[in-house]
């Protein structure tokens, strides 16, 4: 089992978030518990290219102050919405004949969506954690609607297991 934090980077982390801080205590939950475990931490950081404020090198590139890597946690970084397409994450993944994976972070319905679904194609086990992603409003819907359509509907029972946080954290525990 893994903690996979995707795109939780400072100028995508702010309070214009559905559910900011309760999204904020649940990724300091699961990290803490993930590092009093011993469960790798792995962080995804999205860079949209040159002349975007999500460019490597920008201070919004890097990952929000709250969420921090510590010593040796591996940080891949990814042009386009799925950490598994030439990151090395895969490879990675598949070395360690890891199975499981919490995925946690940002967008719902961007980076987390397509995380979700191409970590499923890929063979494994994908937990995530309720109220642990979140996204903006977008001209379609509401961050709200946003969040209960991917959880609720799209991505539990079919790509994945959506859980409370409680739940995930009893499977870190154990």
């Amino acid at each position: 089992m893994i903690l996979l934090i995707v795109d939780t980077q400072k100028q995508i982390t702010n309070t214009g978030l559905y559910k900011f801080d309760l999204f904020v205590e649940n990724v300091k939950k699961l990290i803490s518990t993930a590092r009093k475990n011993n469960i790798e931490i792995i962080y995804i950081r999205h860079d949209d290219g040159e002349g975007s404020d999500l460019t490597k090198g920008s201070d919004g590139f890097e990952i929000f102050e709250k969420f921090s890597p510590s010593g040796d946690e591996k940080i891949f970084d990814k042009t386009v919405n799925s950490p598994f397409n030439n990151t090395g994450l895969l490879e990675y993944l598949n070395e360690k004949h890891e199975k499981s994976i919490i995925v946690i972070g940002l967008q719902t319905d961007f980076c987390i969506d397509a995380t979700v679904k191409c970590g499923f194609e890929h063979g494994f086990e994908i937990l995530i954690p309720q109220y642990a992603n979140s996204t903006f409003d977008n001209q379609y819907m509401s961050a709200e609607q946003t969040y209960e359509y991917y959880n609720n509907y799209i991505w539990d029972k079919r790509y994945a297991k959506c859980l409370s946080v409680n739940e995930v954290l009893d499977l870190m525990n154990r």
